[in-house]
């Protein structure tokens, strides 16, 4: 029996959520196609004999695009049965059913859909119009993990790469060492799901991973681990493996403020072994919309982050969520001021200047009176809760940085910024005489620009 499995968009990476399931159902005897549509058209003879087609959702640009190709799909090819897996298909069941999936599943998805291509090939599911009752679990499914299967995804080389200091762009691949997070900021979408819990990959399949996409001509390696010091010594044990056997390659990391601070004696370890870059979701240099956000740390903890990261030769990429309903035009301003500070503007991906906050279904937001109180409806077209600032020139500021930094995403960040701060009104309010920078190749970075 066929199965094709579909991914939309991944951050601009070879998408580990069809390489894993595709391992898992060849190695049942299926047959299975996989499709990467951020690079590849859609072909709809790809269904043609193919009895179950899934999407791997694992955010919500991934979800948006898909919801079309499901609609044409279910029109052009009604005997397929449709499913959705990934962090984002559990958080929207019920809008998925409503354009014709069949089936929902979640992020630890490769046992389940091996038993639902089971059922599909001995008839117990006859079409898409039979569903599966699926109802929330709490407790997340523990995986024997296998290596990835990577064969019939485009090359490497056609993905995200790596822009290096001397103009040279690195090839990359993407693993996972860990699923889930042992956290619960408010914002975040993977805590519905998973609700403090996460899964260790073992370091033999991890690295077994690695090894295929070196030989695939990777030159670095990305680990989408929601937060890499989840499990430290775990994390210590795959980057001393990967640099034993492979010391020449690069690899970056994502990591929450306080494990940076907790765990602090593990990052020169990091510099040692080949770590380019460390990611971590700052939000905010607001104490009080970082208490909103449960994000356990504080301004003062971002700014020793720096420090540390520093002293240890690590370069920090902070992201963040730069409009809230807390954000005023003042804490904006003071958002660039302290980046400026800190000598982070070329840390910095343009786009995060216009980030807002985005409420999911399920988001523990909702928990908070006064984001009930402020939130309006669901909205199917954007898959979040639609909100207004009660000052209007926030909403109106952030809808301007938006189209100006979305038309010059590519330029030097250090001229993005500067345009950023003139239309924030923030060139009178800098407490320093700027520095001379770095130039923008001076900091190593993914070339993919998109975060959400």
């Amino acid at each position: 029996m066929r199965v094709l499995l579909i991914s939309t968009y991944d951050l601009g990476r070879q998408p580990f959520g069809l390489a894993s399931p595709a391992a898992w159902l060849r190695r049942e005897g299926f047959e299975v196609i996989v499709r990467d549509v951020s690079r590849d058209r859609f072909a709809s003879e790809d269904l043609t004999g193919t009895a179950l087609a899934a999407f791997y959702l694992p955010m919500h640009t991934a979800t948006r695009l898909a919801v079309p190709l499901i609609d044409r799909i279910r029109v052009e090819h009604p005997d397929t049965t449709l499913c959705a897996y990934g962090l984002y298909a559990s958080l929207n069941d019920s809008l998925l059913r409503d354009h014709g999936v069949s089936i929902v599943l979640g992020p630890e998805a490769e046992e389940a859909l091996v038993e639902v291509a089971r059922a599909i090939e001995h008839r117990h599911i006859a079409t898409s119009r039979h569903h599966i009752a699926t109802s929330p679990h709490r407790q997340i499914a523990r995986l024997q993990f296998i290596p990835p299967d990577r064969s019939g995804l485009p090359d490497l080389a056609r993905y995200a790469a790596v822009q290096m200091p001397d103009g040279s762009a690195r090839i990359t691949g993407a693993t996972e060492a860990s699923r889930g997070c042992k956290h619960r900021c408010r914002h975040c979408p993977i805590v519905p799901v998973y609700d403090g819990q996460f899964r260790v990959v073992p370091v033999d399949v991890a690295m077994a991973d690695i090894d295929q996409q070196v030989a695939a001509g990777a030159q670095h390696v990305t680990f989408g681990d929601p937060d890499f010091f989840n499990g430290p010594k775990h994390a210590r044990r795959v980057i001393e493996a990967l640099h034993e056997r492979h010391p020449r390659l690069s690899y970056d990391v994502t990591i929450k403020i306080q494990h940076l601070l907790r765990h602090s004696d593990l990052l020169p370890i990091l510099s040692r072994t080949g770590c380019l870059f460390v990611t971590s979701a700052v939000e905010s240099v607001d104490d009080e919309v970082l208490r909103r956000l449960d994000k356990n740390h504080t301004r003062d903890d971002f700014e020793e982050a720096v420090r540390l990261t520093r002293e240890a030769r690590l370069v920090l990429a902070p992201t963040f969520v730069a409009f809230t309903p807390w954000t005023t035009l003042e804490s904006y301003r003071d958002l660039l001021e302290t980046v400026e500070e800190l000598d982070l503007v070329e840390h910095v991906a343009p786009v995060q200047w216009a980030l807002r906050l985005l409420i999911t279904q399920g988001s523990r937001l909702l928990e908070l009176p006064e984001v009930q109180s402020l939130v309006q409806h669901f909205d199917p077209r954007s898959l979040t809760y639609r909100w207004r600032h009660e000052d209007p020139r926030v909403d109106a500021l952030q809808q301007k940085l938006e189209a100006h930094v979305g038309t010059h995403i590519n330029r030097p960040r250090r001229e993005v910024f500067e345009e950023v701060k003139h239309l924030a009104g923030a060139d009178a309010h800098v407490r320093y005489d700027a520095p001379v920078l770095l130039a923008r190749a001076a900091i190593p970075y993914l070339n993919e620009p998109w975060y959400c």
